[in-house]
Parts: C-alpha cells; sequence; structure tokens
C-alpha cells in the first residue's frame, strides 16, 4: 500500500491580501501561516513602554519607530508582525507610510506572551537574523527583564540582559540606554 502524504500550500502574502478581513492577525514562516492571538493588556503596555523610550532617544538622534500590528515582508513567503520596530535615520526613507515595509528594521522588539514565547526566542529570532535586523530585544513581561541581542556572523548573540533598576544599554544605538524597570512600569 502507498504511502499517502498530505500536501501542505505554501501561503504567500499576496494570498493573506486577498484573503476577506476576518479580524485575524496571521505571519507567514517559509509559507506557513500562523494566527497571532490577541495579546494581554500587560504585553501592550510593555510595547508602548519600549516605543515611548525607543521615542525619546529618536528626539535627539532621528528615526522612526512603529508599534503593531503592521507587516514588514521579508520576502513573499516571510512576514511577520514583530511588537515595535525601529529604523535608523539613515534608513527611515526605507518606510512608505502609504504601502507595507519590504525592509529590515534596524531593532525588532519582540514581547513574550505565554501563547508567543518559544516562537519568539525559536523561528521568529532565526527569521530575523536570517534576514539581517541587526538588533533584536526580546522583554519578557512575567520576569520584568529585556534581553539584548546583536547580530554577529548571521546568528544573535545576546549582548545584555537587564532586569529591575539593571541598565538597558542598545548594542548598535549609541545613547539608547534606560532603566529595565521602566519598561516595565504600568499605570
Amino acid at each position: 500500500m502507498p504511502i499517502v502524504e498530505t500536501a501542505h500550500t505554501r501561503v504567500s502574502f499576496t494570498d493573506l491580501q486577498r484573503m476577506p478581513d476576518d479580524g485575524r492577525r496571521y505571519e507567514l514562516y517559509d509559507g506557513e501561516m500562523f494566527e497571532l492571538t490577541s495579546p494581554l493588556p500587560v504585553h501592550q503596555v510593555v510595547a508602548y513602554n519600549v516605543k515611548r523610550l525607543i521615542d525619546a532617544w529618536i528626539v535627539v538622534h532621528g528615526g522612526l519607530s512603529l508599534i503593531s500590528p503592521i507587516d514588514i515582508v521579508f520576502s513573499e513567503h516571510n512576514v511577520v508582525q514583530p511588537d515595535v520596530v525601529f529604523f535608523t535615520e539613515a534608513r527611515r526613507h526605507l518606510v512608505d507610510f502609504h504601502a507595507v515595509t519590504r525592509h529590515g528594521p534596524d531593532l525588532v522588539v519582540e514581547v513574550l506572551s505565554p501563547s508567543t514565547r518559544a516562537n519568539d526566542r525559536g523561528r521568529k529570532m532565526r527569521m530575523f537574523a536570517r534576514f539581517g535586523v541587526p538588533e533584536y530585544w526580546i522583554a519578557d513581561p512575567s520576569a520584568a527583564c529585556l534581553e539584548v541581542f546583536d547580530l554577529q556572523d548571521a546568528d544573535y548573540q545576546l549582548t545584555a540582559a537587564a532586569c529591575g533598576d539593571d541598565v538597558v544599554v542598545s548594542a548598535r544605538l549609541r545613547g539608547l540606554s534606560f532603566q529595565a524597570s521602566e519598561a516595565f512600569r504600568l499605570p
């Protein structure tokens, strides 16, 4: 008896755009589609806090930060919605305010949630490295800690882990530093 294999259809960004809007958010990993669950309020507060801290740096140094939902289309079959993205002043022109972003950011921040923890530390992190995102931060609200990763030789290296009053220092953005507790402060 022959073995029957299930055919898996690769989904493209074009396919996603053609789908009727069902109110859900999706990401593509090499054409495999994943639905994103709605984040908890703590997730949103931490993402906003990190964006606000980056924006304070932007006032002096320039650049552009954006908060999710925003599609970053690395390729037709690799599309993600990072929680916060940052483009340096020299690269902010790559963001077309009237179209999807098809260029990798200079910094990506993911806020861990129970449903995204493994993906943010695994498949998504590998995708950011593969497409050359120079710096990646992981903010963990349950531990109130923020990790900074720097892309070196096509792989991320942990350059800092900060909790509480420890100082978070960007690996690439000179002068961008703050106490980790500022990222996790709840209203």
